[in-house]
């Protein structure tokens, strides 16, 4: 079976799209597909992680004007770099004649316009969405936020379609599964002692330095260890390194990490955004303490708030001020720990990429009702 990818990573857009398509284009590869991707060569467009990791990849033509993209019909039309209309005739092009089994397309600027007009070119359209603010044109679709309802698509996608939603449904790697026991047992004693701190691929508005330099000035522990996690691409790296080695007590920066989910199995909180990694945490009941660096990010922030998964830092603004005392809490009271370790882990078990593939693969099965 062969299965396209239409997904974009950038300095503006961040990788999490890319990277959770190559999750589930891992898992189609490991059960006998053939992956490519189509990916637009934005600053930081991945393309070369892509082909690192045993997949097919396809560079579509950058431009030179962002305001070629001035037909704003979509919130997010900007991210596109062009038209969808030439979008979809580059995409066309690309996939020339080999028409796959699946196309699947994980981009906010594209909408049901994009997805009809490359129907000729592919015999079956998942796609992944967080938004429910614009209709698809597809068999197949995934929303993996906390709290989406398929009631949420209802009208948004043809009555036939599938829609796979919440975050049972959530693309992750098959090592956050395997050390999810593992991570759990650890944490029926919590302690605070190692900090981990990630703030995406790309935090391309330094929010790192921020929250590093507010935690230099808390109340931690001299033994108190703090881990930075950055993306090849991310524009301030130099300078969190210099803040790292300033630091009161022991700071690490790795960059490009392969293994996440043993960083996180490892570590007692985890300060992050409320992006995708939120699911990632969540399946190893890793205590967080969130923050809202894009408004795609904000339903999730407050649905993980809500059922008390996460703490939330109300803005970036409030970090020097909030996260304080949300360390001084959490230093003190270790059962707030434990209550966010419990309620995040009931919150994702880390198998929906083995769930999702086999929607892909079973294509007998995409015929039917809403899941």
């Amino acid at each position: 079976m062969r299965i396209a990818f239409r997904t974009d990573a950038s300095i503006r857009i961040g990788n999490g799209h890319v990277m959770r398509c190559l999750t589930l284009a891992d898992a189609l590869r490991d059960r006998g597909a053939s992956c490519t991707f189509f990916c637009r060569a934005h600053d930081g467009h991945l393309i070369e992680y892509v082909t690192a990791r045993g997949h097919q990849g396809t560079l579509l033509p950058a431009r030179k004007n962002d305001e070629l993209n001035r037909a704003l019909e979509t919130g997010h039309a900007a991210w596109l770099g062009t038209s969808w209309e030439d979008d979809a005739t580059e995409t066309i092009r690309a996939i020339d004649s080999d028409h796959p089994d699946w196309l699947v397309v994980d981009h906010y600027a594209l909408d049901e316009r994009w997805e009809r007009a490359m129907r000729p070119r592919c015999r079956r359209i998942m796609a992944i969405d967080d938004l429910a603010d614009r209709p698809h044109h597809c068999e197949l679709l995934l929303d993996q936020n906390l709290g989406r309802k398929t009631s949420d698509y209802e009208h948004l996608i043809p009555a036939d379609a599938i829609a796979l939603t919440g975050p049972r449904y959530a693309l992750l790697r098959p090592g956050f599964a395997q050390r999810r026991s593992e991570s759990l047992a650890r944490r029926v004693s919590p302690d605070l002692k190692t900090v981990l701190l990630n703030m995406g691929g790309v935090d391309k508005d330094n929010v790192t330095s921020l929250v590093l330099k507010t935690m230099s000035k808390a109340t931690l522990p001299a033994d108190t260890r703090v881990i930075v996690v950055m993306g090849p691409h991310a524009p301030w790296q130099s300078d969190v390194r210099t803040l790292a080695g300033q630091m009161p007590f022991a700071t690490q920066v790795l960059v490009g990490v392969s293994d996440m989910a043993g960083l996180m199995t490892t570590s007692d909180l985890a300060i992050g955004a409320a992006g995708s990694t939120a699911w990632e945490r969540c399946c190893l009941g890793l205590p967080t303490i969130q923050l809202v660096l894009a408004d795609n990010q904000a339903e999730a922030a407050v649905a993980l708030a809500q059922c008390g998964a996460a703490i939330g830092i109300s803005s970036i603004d409030s970090i020097a001020s909030e996260l304080p005392r949300a360390l001084h809490k959490m230093q003190h009271d270790h059962s707030v720990l434990h209550h966010l370790s419990r309620r995040a882990a009931d919150i994702c078990d880390g198998l929906g990429t083995a769930s999702v593939a086999a929607h892909l693969l079973d294509v007998s099965g995409v015929n039917g009702a809403t899941q």
